[in-house]
């Protein structure tokens, strides 16, 4: 018999907003570790709200913030805005950010707001470290085996805003939008949008307004050890590198140990190899022939853990193709040097819950 098309509603529900999530759903797990990290943070979140206090209604929880800030990333939400209409009428966004079925929903303008407070407080780094210390508590970590790379950012601003900081471009408005023909550079011009942007070409890429975000990855699963963004420049990717190595070293107990970190033939240079001997870290960089002789030894390139080390470093990618594809990183909506950081580490955060998350399921806590 067909049934009739007739839509009621009942007065009252008798059941949770956790009964409408699955068992084996892979959210559950992934919340669960964010959730953990967290708690850690209380002591933060207590200080924060403390020396900005200035009486009121109470603000969004910053838990709840970091939750919908992690959802955002883990499915692609362009802006604060489609985020609160999801969150409005998506039972899974408001089971995992901790809200009930009858809780009202954030304005946009209200989300950003507090979302800068955040990121005035680094909230974000911390929520990162936080997330690595529990991978490292499931030994999914080696601390000794790493990798290093960095990928191009593109800015949230176009060409037509990059126009000379003098403003001497003939009608009284920089360049006036018009730069065919006209030799620029980050010297002389800068961006009215985004003045943090530079100007910037890598390989067979067209010049555009970029940041550049770097990723040291350990060997043992690919996991971010650590995260950072610079201006673009050729030689941010070996600085950086060089500071998120001093870093892996510095948390090391015993100075004694050797770590070794791999990457690719831009890292090819005599001051980058010179710098990891003198942090005693072994340099498998990858041997740059073309033209001249590379600065890394021949004992180094010919030795087993540089193979290794060489077949590991590629793991580094998925973190950024994740990044690009999924969490919004290739183009970011938000501006300024310190905004792209922490959107870059947010992004960051969430892939090693997702790849933890996995972990959990292939190898047990404790399990090398």
């Amino acid at each position: 018999m067909r049934g009739a098309d007739t839509f009621t509603e009942s007065l009252f529900m008798m059941r949770k907003l956790e009964d409408f999530i699955p068992q084996d759903h892979p959210l559950r797990e992934v919340r669960k570790m964010a959730n953990a990290a967290l708690e850690k943070m209380a002591g933060l979140f207590a200080g924060m709200y403390e020396s900005e206090s200035k009486g009121g209604r109470p603000s969004i929880a910053p838990e709840k913030l970091l939750r919908a800030m992690l959802l955002q990333v883990l499915y692609s939400v362009r802006s604060e805005r489609q985020l609160m209409e999801q969150v409005q009428y998506n039972l899974l966004f408001r089971w995992f950010i901790g809200l009930a079925m009858d809780d009202n929903v954030w304005v946009a303008s209200v989300f950003s707001k507090n979302r800068e407070r955040l990121i005035r407080h680094d909230a974000v780094i911390e929520f990162f470290n936080e997330v690595l210390a529990i991978a490292g508590q499931n030994n999914w970590l080696s601390g000794e085996h790493f990798s290093v790379d960095g990928t191009l950012i593109q800015a949230w601003a176009g060409h037509k805003s990059f126009v000379r900081k003098d403003g001497d471009g003939g009608d009284g408005n920089g360049d006036g939008g018009d730069f065919r023909g006209k030799k620029r550079s980050n010297e002389t011009h800068q961006s009215k949008t985004d003045p943090e942007a530079r100007l910037y070409r890598k390989g067979n890429t067209g010049s555009e307004l970029r940041y550049m975000g770097h990723t040291l990855s350990d060997n043992r699963h690919g996991l971010i050890a650590n995260a950072r963004v610079t201006q673009a420049d050729g030689y941010a990717e070996r600085e950086a590198a060089k500071a998120m190595v001093n870093d892996a070293r510095q948390a090391l107990s015993d100075p004694a140990i050797v770590i070794t970190v791999g990457a690719d033939k831009g890292y090819d240079a005599a001051e980058f190899i010179q710098a990891c001997a003198a942090m005693n870290v072994m340099p498998h960089v990858a041997q740059n022939k073309s033209g001249r002789s590379s600065a890394v030894p021949d004992t180094i390139a010919q030795s087993l853990g540089y193979a290794i080390s060489q077949q590991k470093r590629k793991l580094i990618e998925q973190g950024f193709g994740w990044a690009k594809m999924i969490g919004g990183i290739r183009q970011v909506m938000v501006r300024g040097l310190r905004k792209v950081d922490q959107m870059f580490v947010l992004n960051m955060a969430a892939y090693n819950l997702v790849r933890m998350r996995s972990l959990g399921q292939i190898r047990p806590q404790g399990a090398q």
